[in-house]
């Protein structure tokens, strides 16, 4: 599993992507500034004031995004792809892929919180949490998680600390999990 996040040079239809990070389950990381393609040219100021990514920037610096494209599914085929927002997300992902030739759904992209709760319900069910007791501490484990992301302020806009936060948030509810699972009492009887 990895998480991913992109970042837009607009929020309006002709928007594309212009980075893209994922952090996979064992915290290892890939971050691309992504070279606008031939025939992207929308760009709206107020969101280079919110990532801090100049067009010129990612002229210079950024990877070519057929490259990207195809890095990505060589990297992400069998992998399932987590995102905060899976459709705003999910967008940038098929823009990138169609304009680099490849099929739009390639990848697919779902929703962190699906992450996080299918995680929590294997760990405590591993853990030999009763069945009757597993939805109801797994939504008490995710409150708590959802109030430590609304805590840690509001999100960086740059892919990579975006897609790490995503991740720490998994980490968190798992580990949430394990600790719940090692309490006196919690187990069914053996």
């Amino acid at each position: 599993m990895a998480f991913l996040d992109f970042e837009a040079s607009s929020l309006g239809k002709q928007g594309y992507p212009i980075e893209v990070a994922w952090v996979f389950a064992t915290g290892e990381a890939e971050s691309f500034l992504i070279r606008p393609a031939p025939g992207w040219t929308d760009w709206d100021p107020g969101a280079e004031a919110v990532h801090g990514l100049s067009r010129p920037h990612l002229a210079r610096e950024g990877a070519p995004h057929d490259w990207v494209a195809l890095h990505m599914l060589t990297v992400l085929r069998d992998v399932a792809l987590y995102a905060s927002a899976p459709s705003w997300d999910g967008k940038w992902l098929s823009r990138l892929l169609r304009g680099s030739g490849l099929p739009r759904h390639a990848l697919r992209l779902r929703d962190t919180e699906e992450a996080q709760r299918c995680s929590v319900l294997e760990i405590l069910d591993a853990g030999g949490i009763p069945p009757d007791r597993r939805g109801g501490l797994a939504a008490k484990i995710l409150a708590s998680v959802g109030k430590d992301d609304s805590a840690a302020g509001p999100p960086a806009h740059r892919a990579l600390a975006d897609a790490r936060q995503e991740w720490r948030l998994w980490q968190a509810a798992c580990d949430r999990a394990r600790a719940e699972t090692a309490r006196p009492g919690t187990r069914m009887p053996a």
